[in-house]
């Protein structure tokens, strides 16, 4: 009899893993799964594909009788609220068991909704919605450095089991044609509660993992796309005709008066063509990020002389941090183009970078005309380079960053990343 329970429990865990994998078949299901912020009709929606492939094991098992393991309503049910908020798991709980409802079994719908709701309430303490995506019931040493994640982890574990208590609880109590479950009420043998109770954490946790896969693909399509446009940005604005013109044109006069910086120059401008048309990964060591800028600004130096001037103050403990593909140079560009060229004397542009609390902070600043406030709250959203860099990093590392901009007119422009190191190696590791 208990390997009997055993193999039901094995093969329910099957059946979720299959059924989150079918979920996320549905593009229109996997952006509203894969949504951060949403309406209450989205809200509604999302309950809606819930429901329908939770509710259809259901349907199964009370229409045959005979497949069990394809019941996941208390899990599907907690896993709406956890995703999508109260609302979604209050409506997708009173669905999902309807089926149930119509077989006799009239403590599910109470017990559906209340699960559904408190996965909503799960979802509300979470410190960020990334620690939802990160759960595992499996020991992570990584949380022991951060008490406040360690507390939602383990909370999280212990709604789970608080959910399966509430089934557990309510099948001793009442008669057991009054609520379904894969196993019996006399069923108290340690090792089979044991087992009762880890197959709904681990029926739970699968989806998580499998739409968090899911999630973790579409973010690097997403960022593989945005750092192809910034790659096809910088070689439309800089190797374009009137670039390469200047370029050449410097070259030219160099050519009699100074060969060996005119070699130079054109020595640069290879390096800068060959790295805009070969292929990158999406993070790389900030050593070659500066050293693009570096050929990038020593033809920007020779176009304008003495108007312009490049300091770098750089911390060799963060050369090799890694950091987005291309994140820079629009932010360099940006201080010649709207900051330097129209200021008669010239300017400077400064680049540094120092480590805070094992956080990499990189700075581009320049002494220009700077930006107009009207403009600098739009700047987000309307500044290609600048925006294009915010959305990649976005991408990269969620909320567990920041990018700002101050800039006063007529004093300069200042633009300020932080990025967590250990995020930007993981990140390049998967």
């Amino acid at each position: 009899m208990l390997e009997e329970r055993l193999v039901t429990l094995l093969v329910k865990l099957a059946v979720a893993a299959s059924l989150a994998s079918l979920l996320v078949r549905s593009n229109k299901f996997k952006r509203m799964l894969l949504r951060e912020e949403r309406t209450f009709n989205q809200r509604i929606q999302l309950a809606l594909g819930f429901a329908s492939i939770f509710g259809a094991g259901v349907a199964t098992r009370v229409l045959t009788g005979i497949y069990k393991s394809v019941d996941l309503g208390l899990e599907g049910s907690l896993l709406s609220g956890i995703l999508g908020g109260y609302v979604t798991g209050l409506v997708s709980g009173i669905l999902i068991a309807v089926p149930a409802m119509m077989n006799g079994e009239f403590l599910t719908m109470p017990l559906y909704a209340g699960v559904g709701v408190l996965g909503g309430v799960l979802r509300d303490l979470a410190p960020e919605t990334e620690e939802i995506w990160r759960f595992s019931p499996l020991p992570d040493l990584k949380l022991y450095l951060d008490p406040r994640r360690q507390g939602f982890q383990l909370f999280f574990l212990l709604t789970i089991l608080f959910a399966e208590f509430l089934r557990w609880s309510a099948l001793r109590v009442f008669e057991p044609r009054f609520l379904f479950s894969t196993y019996l009420p006399a069923d108290t043998q340690p090792l089979t509660v044991i087992a009762i109770f880890a197959t709904t954490v681990f029926a739970t946790t699968l989806p998580l993992k499998i739409w968090n896969n899911t999630r973790n693909e579409d973010k690097l399509e997403t960022q593989q796309r945005l750092l192809q446009d910034a790659r096809m940005a910088a070689l439309t604005s800089q190797i374009n005709p009137h670039f390469l013109f200047n370029t050449l044109n410097s070259v030219s006069s160099l050519v009699r008066t100074d060969p060996e910086k005119a070699r130079g120059v054109i020595y640069k401008l290879s390096n800068i063509l060959r790295r805009l048309l070969r292929k990158h990964e999406n993070l790389s060591p900030l050593r070659d990020e500066l050293q693009f800028i570096d050929d990038y600004m020593a033809i920007e130096l020779v176009r304008f002389g003495d108007k312009l001037r490049f300091v770098k103050e750089v911390d060799p403990d963060t050369l090799d941090r890694l950091v987005p593909s291309m994140l820079l140079q629009p932010l360099v560009e940006n201080c010649i183009k709207h900051g330097l060229s129209s200021k008669v004397e010239g300017g400077m542009i400064r680049i540094r970078s120092r480590l805070v609390n094992g956080r990499l902070h990189l700075t581009v600043e320049d002494d220009g005309v700077g930006i107009p406030e009207a403009k600098l709250a739009t700047l987000f959203e309307q500044g290609i380079g600048v925006s294009n860099v915010n959305e990649r990093l976005k991408v990269l590392f969620g909320n567990d960053y920041r990018m700002w901009i101050d800039s006063r007119p007529g004093q300069g422009t200042q633009t300020e990343i932080e990025i967590p190191e250990s995020r930007a190696n993981l990140a390049a590791v998967s």
